[in-house]
């Protein structure tokens, strides 16, 4: 069984910053991409950040020279450096990750997410 946890969310004034991070657990052979998805309040979920196990990158438009998506494959684990913060940005932040066990099934894999909310 895998999983993965994240944690970091917090109320913030609008302009500043958090780090969200996000680790994965459990019978782990391999993660491939992993990912960041956020649910702002009344709305449907969207994707923030996603990153390759080679480190490559995409980011949604509203965010990108904001937020910065990174990992640790030794701590098996994501982070999203999140600047600039903006009310809009309010939302349940939630951690995706590709696991690969060691059967080699691969198992699509979110978290329970965690709250980020920015005061105006």
């Amino acid at each position: 069984q895998v999983q993965v946890a994240e944690s970091g969310g917090d109320l913030v004034q609008s302009g500043g910053s958090l780090r969200l991070s996000c680790t994965a657990s459990g019978n782990i052979f391999n993660i491939n991409d992993m990912a960041w998805y956020r649910r702002p309040p009344g709305k449907q979920r969207e994707l923030v950040a996603t990153i390759t196990s080679d480190n490559d990158t995409n980011y949604a438009d509203s965010v990108k020279g904001r937020f910065t998506i990174s990992r640790d494959n030794a701590k098996k684990m994501v982070y999203l450096q999140m600047n600039s913060l903006r009310p809009a940005d309010t939302a349940v932040y939630y951690c995706n990750a590709m696991i690969v066990g060691y059967g080699l099934s691969v198992y699509d894999t979110w978290g329970r997410g965690t709250q980020v909310t920015v005061s105006s």
